[in-house]
């Protein structure tokens, strides 16, 4: 099954090289697989390495390309569709809107940002899709360690694993994506 894939990351340069490797083979995988990648819109960081190794791949690649990224020069050529906005939180809604799932790369305060406002959204019913964090080199282990202790504190409605997957790897990622799809073909009949 396709799916439209929201990729969170990162859009700073000076981060570990493994980083930009392991992404350029998840841009890879996106199109031999035939998923969209629906990102951020910029040629900074991990954000331009997908997008250029999903569109060298002959993937197709939609950018949601804030205002003052398109002003500023920023903005990635590897895009075969663009949504421009108004701002992040315009990003933010433009890109949970297009997505089937979403799958959050090494990243910061933004990335952050846009893995808690789609777990939030889904949390209270307003979304559904599910949020893949790729571990990337162990990238992710503290904050897997936070939410497990705020489940166990009761800060956390539910189990929060029915809304965000952790993988290792793209063997990994794949098993997610087979599961996802295996979810969708019940609902749907």
């Amino acid at each position: 099954m396709q799916m439209n894939i929201a990729v969170f990351c990162s859009a700073n340069a000076d981060i570990d090289p493994r980083f930009y490797e392991a992404t350029a083979a998840l841009g890879r995988w996106c199109a031999e697989k035939g998923h969209t990648v629906i990102f951020g819109g910029t040629n900074l960081g991990l954000m331009e390495c997908v997008a250029k190794a999903a569109h060298e791949a002959g993937g197709r690649v939609v950018g949601v390309v804030p205002k003052f990224v398109e002003e500023g020069g920023k903005e990635s050529a590897f895009m075969d569709d663009v949504h421009h906005c108004e701002n992040l939180s315009d990003r933010k809604d433009t890109l949970n809107t297009l997505c089937d799932v979403a799958v959050a790369l090494p990243g910061g305060v933004g990335t952050l940002d846009e893995v808690f406002t789609l777990v939030a959204a889904n949390t209270v019913g307003y979304r559904r899709q599910r949020i893949i964090l790729y571990n990337m080199e162990g990238f992710w282990d503290t904050l897997v360690a936070l939410l497990n202790n705020l489940e166990r504190q009761g800060m956390i409605r539910g189990n929060y694993r029915n809304r965000i997957s952790v993988v290792n790897n793209l063997d990994e990622l794949e098993e997610e994506f087979l599961h996802l799809a295996s979810l969708v073909s019940t609902k749907r009949n």
